[in-house]
């Protein structure tokens, strides 16, 4: 996963020097991004940390995951998300910092930047990728001069590494609460299945079968004034606008549906933050851990026509706002998270190794099952046409004020996907509304891409605006 802010601020802040010891500060306080990954066999993977053995060492090491360039914001998403890899079983996170030649002015006391992290998505999240962005300005705009930062430098080392403490967080599973007895985690089994079936989706995306990967990511931003009427519109329907996006993609796919796709209904997925649910771990107080669990939105796949499209709209909104709320607080959602970790886990090992085969051209289809006469009704299909990352009002975990001779003015985020991977975004930031899709153009029908695209920004505009 990657973000990317773009900001403006005096070059004495941004030196390299700066940069280098907020870098170093944090790695050493969040160790995951300074570990490297043990693959012994596909169920057995670790993290492997050493810890820096001095002051000094943790600088150099955080200036070898930190690199300086001259691109512009586009050219660094496209060469990470495109080009080779930037990360590997050796480096979990970069750092790049850029300043854009072309644009700086003798006039101008500011220069513009672009800083641009990437980090492993099975290390954190979204959550713990924003926090970290906040606190490395609260450092690196704060007061403190150069000898402060190293001064600090030293003083977390001492922290860290001068006495014994746990190296790295522990995960997320075993900071769940625990569920007593067999019976209880038998129904906790029985409860995720049985919900699995309950998610029906029959949309897709017309796919194509291309080998060769490329993502685009296509972004939108709303001024302020216009972001402003937006809420308020959403606030008096009852509504936020992450549930409004939901429904802005439904109605956007329904309209491009014809009456014979019309019967089955659409399913969205969508992260949900599992953090308020761990049970407190004080040994280590690192964020950085990939704490997100998932849930599906569904609703129908056509417009009726003998009702007020906007009064459809709204509705749809409320009941994608229903469904996610019925998610969040569903007492079975600590079991959900734990099937859901166990079933997330095979998936990955199986295809880890399917791909590893493939590269080496040993890989052998599977034979396909044979079908049970004494079968049950076979199950409704359960795809889902799109995912949907809605990040809420991000300016509320940018704490702006606290670094004021830095000013934030763009916000891009995603990751590096799989062959054929979609996902749209939803977010506030610098008080603007920003919408992106980011998706493999040679895994799509474009046509169709560039229809829905279109439907979406439509809708927005025809339903909130």
């Amino acid at each position: 996963m990657y973000l990317h802010l773009g900001f403006k601020a005096p070059e004495r802040v941004v030196q390299r020097s700066r940069i280098r010891a907020v870098w170093s500060i944090l790695r050493m306080r969040h160790p995951l991004l300074a570990s490297k990954i043990d693959m012994r066999a596909y169920d057995d993977v670790r993290f492997v940390f050493t810890p820096p053995t001095s002051p000094e060492d943790a600088l150099i090491e955080a200036e070898s995951q930190l690199q300086y360039k001259t691109d512009s914001k586009d050219e660094l998403i496209d060469a990470y998300l495109n080009g080779p890899r930037t990360l590997s079983n050796d480096r979990l996170s970069f750092l790049i910092v850029s300043r854009s030649l072309g644009s700086d002015s003798a006039d101008e006391p500011e220069n513009d930047y672009e800083w641009f992290m990437c980090a492993a998505h099975f290390i954190g999240d979204g959550m713990a990728l924003h926090t970290f962005a906040n606190d490395f300005f609260e450092l690196l705009g704060s007061m403190r001069s150069q000898e402060d930062l190293e001064e600090l430098v030293a003083e977390e080392w001492q922290q860290r590494w001068g006495k014994p403490v746990p190296a790295l967080p522990v995960s997320p599973e075993t900071r769940l609460p625990e569920a007593q007895g067999k019976f209880r985690r038998a129904v906790g089994r029985v409860d995720f299945e049985r919900n699995q079936e309950r998610q029906i989706g029959g949309q897709a995306f017309p796919r194509k079968s291309v080998e060769v990967r490329h993502t685009v990511v296509p972004t939108v931003p709303f001024d302020k004034d216009v972001t402003k009427s937006m809420l308020r519109k959403c606030k008096s329907q009852g509504v936020s606008i992450a549930s409004a996006l939901f429904a802005i993609c439904n109605i956007a796919w329904a309209r491009m549906s014809p009456r014979e796709k019309q019967t089955l209904p659409m399913m969205m997925y969508a992260a949900l933050n599992i953090r308020p649910y761990f049970v407190p771990r004080p040994l280590n107080d690192s964020y950085w851990f990939l704490a997100v669990g998932y849930f599906n939105v569904i609703l129908p796949n056509f417009i009726p026509s003998s009702c007020d499209l906007s009064k459809t709209f709204w509705l749809r909104a409320r009941a994608a706002k229903d469904q996610s709320a019925r998610a969040a607080k569903n007492p079975m959602i600590v079991s959900r998270s734990k099937e859901m970790s166990l079933k997330r886990g095979r998936q990955a090992r199986a295809w880890a190794r399917e791909d590893d085969e493939k590269e080496c051209g040993t890989w052998v289809a599977p034979p396909s099952k044979p079908k049970d006469a004494t079968a049950a009704a076979p199950r409704a299909p359960s795809a889902a046409l799109i995912g949907l990352s809605l990040l809420g009002n991000l300016d509320a975990m940018y704490k702006h004020a606290t670094y004021p001779e830095i000013k934030m003015h763009t916000l891009t985020t995603g990751s590096r996907q799989r062959n054929g991977g979609m996902l749209l975004f939803g977010y506030t930031f610098a008080g603007k509304l920003w919408v992106s899709l980011g998706y493999d153009e040679n895994g799509f029908e474009q046509k169709v891409i560039d229809q829905f695209w279109s439907n979406v920004l439509g809708g927005i505009e025809e339903f909130l605006v």
